[in-house]
């Protein structure tokens, strides 16, 4: 979230153009040094909410054309108004995949350097277990995606009820067929996906379908891209409602993320684009 002097620069540049930092200065009415000010925007710019044109003494800031994706939200204050009053976009903005998003960098750097930490953390710890520790941390955390995957789609099973079905094939009393097949499916793609470590490089429409065929296998869901309108429950947004024009917003988003080097951001990218599209 952003500070109470930041909020302020943010909200000058909000309403003016490309501004000096002197102006910043002289115009926000902020009580701090100037070497204090300069140092708040360069962490902006850090973190991709400013940006700067010219050089030297010619230098300006303006708002970024990521801050209206990577601004800081209050959900606290967001879920208090009713799914009416809440303020959205509620239409697809295809320049958010072709413009915004193959202009800037999701991450700041410091964001990037402690995403590394933890990965070189992981690797340390992972070269420390044997190959059958391993797999058994592989089993545990596909455990636990397929379980938390199914519960956003309303499966009902419990941790431990997902644990016994996918290690003893034992379902779950009370609950419904299609449960523990959708369950089972989760762990099936997890499975694929990890024992086919370069599958999805790149990045491709039909390997989406195919990964979408096994998640959905004898559930009655469609096959393949949608056809039709679909709405989301709890929202206003509407996602795009015409079978080519979701083809080429899939499209535009497998090119965006084949053109992404670290791994992520096009893990991130492709969480929420694929949902928005």
């Amino acid at each position: 979230m952003l500070d109470v002097r930041e909020k302020a620069i943010v909200d000058f540049l909000i309403k003016s153009l490309a501004v000096s930092s002197k102006e910043i200065y002289d115009q926000c009415s902020l009580e701090i040094s100037y070497t204090t000010l300069k140092r708040i925007l360069a962490k902006l710019v850090d973190q991709n909410i400013l940006k700067t044109t010219g050089q030297g003494k010619g230098t300006k800031y303006i708002l970024s054309n990521s801050y209206e994706l990577l601004a800081p939200v209050n959900l606290d204050e967001y879920f208090k108004n009713e799914i009416d009053e809440r303020k959205i976009k509620t239409s697809f903005d295809t320049q958010v995949i072709n413009t915004v998003l193959a202009e800037i960098d999701i991450f700041s750097n410091q964001e990037r350097n402690f995403l590394n930490e933890l990965q070189q953390q992981y690797l340390k710890n992972v070269n420390q277990l044997s190959v059958h520790e391993f797999k058994q941390e592989l089993e545990r955390l596909a455990i636990d995606l397929s379980w938390k995957s199914s519960q956003i789609e309303g499966n009902t099973y419990s941790l431990l009820e997902t644990e016994m079905l996918l290690k003893e094939r034992q379902e779950a009393s009370g609950k419904t067929k299609e449960e523990a097949i959708m369950l089972l499916n989760h762990k099936e793609a997890l499975d694929f996906i990890i024992e086919n470590t370069d599958y999805l490089e790149p990045l491709a429409i039909f390997k989406i379908e195919n990964i979408h065929s096994v998640l959905i296998k004898d559930l009655r869901v469609e096959r393949n891209l949608r056809t039709r309108r679909v709405g989301i429950s709890g929202t206003n947004y509407r996602p795009l409602d015409n079978e080519f024009l979701i083809r080429d917003a899939l499209n535009d988003t497998c090119n965006l993320i084949n053109s992404k080097t670290d791994v992520f951001e096009k893990a991130l990218l492709t969480l929420v684009l694929i949902s928005y599209v």
